[in-house]
């Protein structure tokens, strides 16, 4: 469409396709899909209840009663405070030993294993039992696991053990496929015996509150540094971001009545577009 076509026409007021797109794009993050999508004629609905109330109040000067102008005030205020923190944030120069530094102590979270799992569930697990198929104590259950592995390390195939022992039917069918994941994603004992795994070793059962897994891993991952760099930066941005409001808060006098406020607390939450 033409960005210079009018759209909406309020009055004397006429708002082009651009207009209206940057209109838009002053919307929190979360509303913009909806103000472009289902909800733009219902966007644009209260638009023109916005625009002539506002002009009405302004034909009737309440513009310039002290309550709105200090409200005015306030918002000019707050709009511009998250402006210059976003500014802070965009044009932070973030140092490359800041970078590897954050790399080498946060490994975790650049890892990803790719692993398939046979999983021996035991009585009252939070899943349901699959059809057919007896409810076993965790002795019961443990035994069956240890027997499981045993045929493994004996040559018999993992998918294939899967699909006809596995009580996990979703990624049994599939011959125990889990796909890849990162740390954070499944259950601590799961995950602590998965990532510990080579690729090719198959585990000792792993207890679980679904019961006892053996766990195969494929492959085992590490993003590189280079990769993974334009998203530690975007990271360590807000941190610089505070700093230099920190270093603009010690710049200027600032001064408490303790009496009227109270005593001093923690720092506020820094300001967030």
């Amino acid at each position: 469409m033409d960005p210079n076509r009018v759209v909406l026409t309020i009055g004397d007021i006429k708002l082009t396709a651009a207009d209206y797109e940057r209109l838009v794009a002053a919307l929190p993050q979360q509303y913009q899909a909806y103000a472009k999508g289902p909800g733009k004629r219902a966007f644009a609905e209260n638009l023109v209840q916005m625009k002539l109330l506002s002009n009405e109040a302004v034909k009737q000067n309440l513009d310039k009663s002290p309550e709105v102008q200090d409200e005015l005030k306030f918002q000019r205020d707050d709009l511009l405070a998250r402006a210059m923190f976003t500014h802070y944030q965009e044009t932070a120069k973030v140092d490359d030993a800041a970078v590897q530094q954050y790399y080498a102590s946060h490994q975790g979270e650049f890892e990803s294993v790719k692993a398939s799992h046979i999983l021996v569930r035991v009585k009252g697990a939070p899943m349901p039992a699959p059809a057919g198929k007896p409810e076993l104590t965790d002795e019961q259950a443990l035994a069956k696991a240890q027997d499981i592995r045993k045929r493994l390390l004996a040559g018999e195939d993992f998918a294939k053990l899967a699909k006809e022992e596995s009580d996990d039917t979703g990624s049994g069918l599939n011959g125990g496929s889990l796909g890849e994941f990162h740390r954070g994603q499944m259950v601590p004992p799961f995950e602590q015996a998965a990532f510990a795994l080579k690729p090719g070793e198959i585990s000792e059962p792993v207890k679980t509150p679904f019961g006892y897994h053996i766990i195969k891993v494929e492959t085992h991952t590490t993003r590189p540094l280079a990769e993974v760099k334009p998203e530690i930066e975007k990271k360590l941005r807000p941190e610089i971001a505070r700093k230099q409001l920190e270093a603009l808060r010690a710049q200027t006098n600032v001064t408490f009545d303790d009496a009227f406020f109270g005593p001093a607390q923690q720092p506020a939450a820094p300001l967030a577009k």
